[in-house]
């Protein structure tokens, strides 16, 4: 018996939620659902629900992937939009608040030995950054994790490279919400690095970077798009990318603008939302801060 259009039966058995008998829905669709204290059903009505779930399944995932992400978190000190350039922010090991490249020059932490403008806690020396890493680990900080799993991947202060623990940090990192952590795992499978190269893996993390708001994740599906013909698609990511504030995705539309593959409403669509994210985020405080030193550019 088959009952995909009623959410209060099982799809297979037609029983209803009633009770010891409850239900749950389809693993990969979640259109219909199956008794779920008996896999039996669901295993019983794959045949009849597999094309219509592989349909539904795809297109779910389409709406997630092209769904614009939340934007970052503010500056727990201005309250301004913390800008996407990594040069425009700065992660604070003491408090873990990300602090924006204004309210940083503005605290006089332009040098060592300053203060955290937010907690008020020393600038570390470098063999304090590792411990004060790992006690924000123990509060599930995922931009501790990840940062670890860099430090390890590069061999900071002091820690051996460890590929095998970078991506095991990595992976708890993106679990946790880390988008950058992902996009370093699909790269990582593109050059093989600590992995076999696999391409499919590397669009498989990158769309779960991009989805968690990683621009250039989404930047990179764009292209890979573009090598294939498909222009509508990558216009899409790009169009995402540049609302997150990423330049180079607005510099990639003006080309295909000028090469015919896009259209002049394409070209402003995108560079409307550039100029509303730079709006966003300026300051005052952050202009000095770029004008004091290029490593605060934010924008």
């Amino acid at each position: 018996m088959s009952t995909d259009n009623n959410d209060n039966m099982c799809a297979n058995c037609g029983k209803g939620e009633e009770g010891s008998v409850s239900l749950k829905a389809c693993g990969a669709c979640t259109s219909i659902r199956y008794c779920s204290n008996d896999c039996h059903c669901q295993k019983a009505h794959r045949s009849q629900h597999k094309k219509e779930c592989r349909k539904r399944a795809a297109e779910l995932h389409e709406e997630a992937l092209f769904k614009q992400p939340p934007p970052r978190g503010d500056c727990p000190i201005c309250f301004l939009r913390v800008p996407s350039l990594y040069t425009g922010q700065r992660y604070m090991t003491c408090c873990g608040k990300i602090i924006c490249s204004g309210c940083i020059h503005a605290g006089g932490m332009a040098g060592d030995d300053q203060l955290c403008p937010f907690c008020r806690a020393p600038t570390p020396l470098d063999e304090e950054i590792i411990e004060r890493t790992r006690k924000r680990m123990e509060f599930n900080d995922a931009t501790a994790i990840y940062n670890l799993g860099s430090h390890y991947a590069e061999g900071r202060y002091g820690l051996p490279q460890d590929m095998d623990n970078v991506l095991e940090l990595w992976h708890r990192a993106g679990e946790l919400g880390n988008a950058e952590a992902y996009y370093n795992i699909g790269t990582a499978y593109w050059y093989g690095r600590g992995v076999v190269r696999d391409k499919k893996k590397v669009v498989h993390y990158y769309e779960l970077a991009a989805m968690g708001g990683d621009e250039m994740a989404r930047h990179n599906l764009g292209n890979a798009e573009v090598r294939a013909g498909n222009t509508e698609r990558a216009l899409k990511h790009y169009m995402i990318a540049v609302g997150s504030g990423h330049d180079a995705s607005l510099k990639t539309i003006q080309k295909l603008y000028s090469s015919g593959c896009a259209t002049k409403a394409d070209y402003m669509k995108a560079l409307k939302a550039y100029q509303s994210y730079l709006e966003e985020i300026k300051s005052d405080d952050r202009d000095k801060a770029a004008a004091f030193n290029d490593e605060y550019k934010y924008y």
